[in-house]
């Protein structure tokens, strides 16, 4: 990645993509979601952004808004729980996307799971295509440590993390 700040225009938009409201009556979002039960989290580390400061973040969809979780930068502990994956160090901010399983076990039993990792899959597409469209570059990351990026991002019992996704200027 370029060493270039993401303004906050470009974080938004990606940031809609992944799990934006569609339609404010039916609350329905940018990805299809088994029974509309919608158990994905998105979480963002923001390292280089224009008028956002440095943190860790969670994405509210129903406000499209950030909600500040810490100032601590947890960068390295998350490439660290990625196998090191230098990359992740160099990107502007990174995505990552969590599931509460029991939103959609509690409906469709074991066979929830299969819907939710369908998905992460689609709300993770729509970041790749958007960040098309800005010349931002992303990787899906799914090697890494499961119970240290729980750990880390201090996530429930049933918030799973699914996938991290550095993503910055090319």
């Amino acid at each position: 990645y370029k060493n270039i700040p993401l303004s906050i225009e470009e974080i938004s938009q990606l940031l809609w993509a992944g799990q934006g409201i569609t339609d404010p009556i039916s609350k329905y979002r940018s990805y299809p979601s088994a029974g509309a039960l919608y158990p994905l989290e998105l979480y963002i580390v923001i390292n280089k952004a224009k008028s956002i400061e440095k943190g860790f973040y969670k994405y509210d969809p129903n406000k499209h808004a950030l909600i500040k979780i810490t100032e601590r930068n947890i960068t390295d502990e998350i490439t660290q729980a990625a196998l090191n994956q230098e990359f992740i160090k160099e990107s502007a901010i990174i995505f990552i996307y969590t599931a509460i399983t029991s939103k959609t076990t509690s409906r469709y039993g074991e066979r929830g799971l299969r819907y939710i990792y369908m998905e992460a899959g689609h709300a993770a597409q729509n970041i790749y295509l958007q960040s098309v469209s800005l010349k931002i570059g992303v990787v899906v990351i799914g090697a890494f440590k499961d119970q240290e990026i729980k750990k880390i991002m201090n996530l429930k019992e049933d918030e799973i993390p699914l996938y991290i996704i550095p993503a910055g200027k090319i």
